[in-house]
């Protein structure tokens, strides 16, 4: 437990900052913002007192709170399959609880009137700050690279419905997944341009894009929101790798146009690092080409998150987890997979200790994708921003999460 005085909180132990680790570091919070964040060495004398009377922790590692843009559900809770607030807040609570102090609710491709309902009930939730925003996985994908995507519902590229489902939205929707490839998703007239005009990110997914046609995309993406700035300046690829064309020694394909861009600094690349969807070494390798900076670690959780194997659902599609691996149901062991079981602590913890410097790793998970929410209150722990606080043992466990300033209930149990 922090130090608490006089309604000031004091968090000390090893800090996790934006570019070091700090191994005696101390936070700060009163009435749930940061007022100071860095060495003991280097506070202000008004707060020598208190720092000095709170025990260090070396055995603990304080972050700023996670931030995960790309996440289905979990707990037993599905964006896509909510049908109020309640259901929804319960994948909310379950990713809350292990860390994750902002959340993007992502939906699946569904028909438009299931697109508009779940919009509209979600939006509450990002009105009231549950929710970072929401994210559209689809329905103007590519049936070749569906993944766990449902092919009965992804339908011609739609400018007027983007533009009806950001008003539904209040403008929070942050991204939507889109295949370059397909005629009207990019150029004049697209849904590339209908997103960025409501303030939202074209997330280039779910594609059978040969060379050239991602980067196409993506400069294109890119050079309108500079003259259109939205949340961030750049677009953003959802889960590289993963439901795309792979990289072939005679066919590029999508993904090395997004590595190139990314490592140019024209893109922000999505990695589900949990072991499942990528082998660590390719995690690591691609954190040195590019650079935290141009990554966000995401889940792609659904709501098997923390819940034991079974049959859940996705949006229209049943879905299988065994042995922690969600599959959609009927598939042998060779099927799509069907989103992510994690909690994006251990995607975190999966990435360290595949060799990725815990700082980076940290950054991939808060810094970077705050700065693609446009963010600025959020995702490193720095006086004024808000106190989202995650403390961890060693291992990299949850020992309690603060967000706001406000202790988050169970969070010290969350294993």
């Amino acid at each position: 437990m922090p130090n608490e005085l006089d309604g000031v909180f004091i968090h000390r132990g090893r800090l996790v900052s934006a570019d070091a680790i700090i191994d005696d570091g101390v936070v700060i919070v009163r009435q749930g913002v940061i007022v100071y964040a860095g060495t003991v060495a280097g506070i202000d004398a008004h707060w020598e007192h208190a720092v000095t009377s709170t025990a260090a922790q070396p055995d603990r590692y304080i972050l700023p709170g996670l931030v995960d843009i790309h996440c289905h559900g979990g707990g037993g809770g599905s964006f896509p399959d909510a049908l109020d607030r309640d259901e929804a807040q319960v994948a909310i609570a379950e990713h809350r609880r292990h860390g994750t102090t902002s959340l993007v609710a992502s939906l699946v491709t569904g028909p438009p009137a299931a697109l508009r309902e779940r919009v509209a009930m979600l939006t509450g939730l990002v009105d009231e700050g549950e929710l970072a925003g929401i994210h559209l996985e689809g329905p103007f994908v590519s049936p070749e690279r569906c993944g766990a995507q449902n092919p009965a519902f992804i339908q011609n590229p739609d400018p007027r419905l983007v533009a009806e489902l950001c008003e539904l939205a209040h403008g929070g929707i942050v991204t939507m997944t889109l295949a370059p490839e397909i005629p009207g998703n990019c150029g004049p007239g697209s849904v590339t341009e209908a997103l960025i005009a409501h303030d939202a990110l074209p997330s280039f997914g779910h594609t059978d894009a040969a060379q050239g046609q991602m980067r196409t995309a993506i400069d294109g993406a890119g050079k309108l929101l500079r003259q259109n700035p939205a949340r961030s300046e750049l677009p953003t690829v959802t889960h590289l790798f993963n439901g795309m064309r792979p990289l072939q020694h005679r066919e590029a394909g999508p993904v090395l146009d997004a590595l190139t861009a990314a490592a140019s600094g024209l893109a922000v690349v999505e990695l589900v690092g949990d072991g499942t969807h990528l082998n660590p070494a390719l995690v690591k390798e691609v954190f040195e080409l590019v650079g935290a900076d141009h990554i966000m670690l995401i889940t792609d959780a659904m709501a098997a998150a923390g819940m034991a194997d079974g049959r859940y659902r996705l949006g229209s599609l049943a879905v299988r987890v065994r042995d922690g691996v969600a599959r959609l149901d009927g598939e042998n062991e060779a099927g799509a997979i069907a989103g992510g079981t994690a909690h994006l602590i251990d995607v975190v913890r999966t990435t360290v200790a595949g060799g990725v410097p815990l700082v980076d790793a940290v950054k991939a998970a808060t810094a970077t994708p705050a700065r693609v929410l446009g963010r600025s209150d959020i995702g490193v722990l720095q006086a004024g921003r808000r106190a989202d606080v995650l403390v961890v043992d060693d291992e990299l466990r949850v020992c309690e999460v603060w967000r706001g300033g406000e202790l988050v209930p169970s969070s010290r149990t969350a294993r």
